[in-house]
C-alpha cells in the first residue's frame, strides 16, 4: 500500500498499515497497489478510488548527477582518510606523554601512509 498525505505526496509505502493514526481520512490516503503490481520509485503515483496508479516516469537530471557524482570522486581522499576521533588524540597524547611512547604519532602517521596524497 502507498499513503499518502491529504495533498497528495507520498507519505510512504508500507506491507501493512504501520498505526491507526493513518486512519484518519481528514490527513491521509490509502491506496493498495492492483494485484501484481508493486512500488517503483522511479515513477509518480496517484490514488483513485483506493487504488494506487503509476504514473508518469520522474525526469531525471543527467546534469545534477553528473556534477553530485564528481563531488563525490573529488572528496573520496578525504572520506579515505579517517583520523581518529580528537577525543582519542588527546588520550594517546597524554598516555605517550606519561608513558615516552608514540602511539598518536604512530596513528597519524598509518592513516597517511594509508592515504598518500596523489
Amino acid at each position: 500500500m502507498i499513503i499518502f498525505n491529504i495533498a497528495g505526496d507520498i507519505q510512504g509505502v508500507f506491507s501493512s498499515l504501520p498505526n491507526e493514526s493513518y486512519l484518519d481520512k481528514t490527513k491521509w490516503i490509502i491506496a493498495e497497489f492492483a494485484d501484481g503490481e508493486s512500488f517503483d520509485p522511479s515513477y509518480n503515483y496517484s490514488s483513485v478510488n483506493g487504488i494506487a496508479l503509476k504514473g508518469d516516469l520522474i525526469p531525471v537530471d543527467l546534469a545534477e548527477i553528473a556534477r553530485m557524482e564528481a563531488e563525490f570522486t573529488a572528496t573520496q581522499y578525504q572520506r579515505d582518510r579517517q583520523y581518529p576521533t580528537w577525543q582519542e588524540q588527546m588520550d594517546m597524547q597524554y598516555h605517550d606523554q606519561v608513558n615516552g611512547t608514540t602511539t598518536w604519532k604512530d596513528a597519524v602517521a598509518k592513516v597517511k601512509s594509508d592515504n598518500p596524497k596523489e
